[in-house]
């Protein structure tokens, strides 16, 4: 039985659209020559990050990050970034009776942009706040502590296949893989999916369900 379920962020809950485009103003490069870069980067199978160190080699992407809070361009989430599915899905999950985790490989500040958004949730909470990262096992160690259950009742949820459903799966945690974002997308059908997802799924509606079943 599965007692509950955690979530991805970026490109699971929420649109990147606004994160990409506001790095490439600030980089200072048209937003569709960032979104290309992006593109080419995920089909290589390279963190996402390396499309900014395309546009600015050796960039200290910390560094970068700190100057854009401090001149007033940092990041920013809103009621418009997160898919329509999301609150729909998540209402319903918590309806049902598992708990609801919020857990991505996002900054400190992100958190606290997502907790302004009372997500229908029991926990918020990001990879710079717990200290590690997807796809290191301590996250996912985490993750079912905050879960509140044992590892083959929690579900972990997201759309990379090397970030979320490996790592996830290999910590014992069952794992819905999302057709979702250039990630989902390009990687749906590979067997890092097919062979590994417990559940595939196009919108995270189909969740309840299935892991209720």
């Amino acid at each position: 039985m599965i007692r509950a379920v955690i979530f991805d962020v970026g490109e699971t809950l929420t649109r990147d659209d606004r994160y990409w485009a506001s790095w490439a103003d600030w980089l200072g490069t048209p937003q569709h020559t960032m979104s290309a870069l992006v593109g080419a980067v995920v089909a290589q199978g390279h963190d996402n990050a390396a499309a900014l160190q395309l546009i600015r080699p050796g960039i200290d992407v910390t560094a970068e990050y700190a100057a854009r809070e401090a001149a007033g361009r940092g990041e920013h989430l809103d009621e418009t970034d997160l898919y329509d599915d999301v609150r729909p899905a998540l209402a319903e999950l918590r309806r049902l009776g598992l708990r609801v985790v919020v857990a991505g490989n996002q900054t400190a500040r992100a958190g606290e942009l997502l907790r302004d958004l009372h997500l229908p949730a029991d926990l918020v909470v990001t990879s710079d706040e717990w200290g590690v990262a997807k796809p290191d096992p301590g996250f996912f160690r985490k993750a079912v502590d905050a879960g509140q259950a044992a590892p083959e009742e929690t579900v972990y949820v997201g759309d990379h296949p090397a970030n979320d459903i490996l790592p996830a799966a290999t910590s014992g945690l069952r794992t819905a893989h999302l057709r979702r974002g250039p990630w989902g997308h390009l990687w749906a059908d590979t067997p890092e999916v097919t062979e590994v997802a417990d559940w595939r799924i196009d919108t995270l509606t189909d969740l309840p369900s299935l892991v209720t079943l």
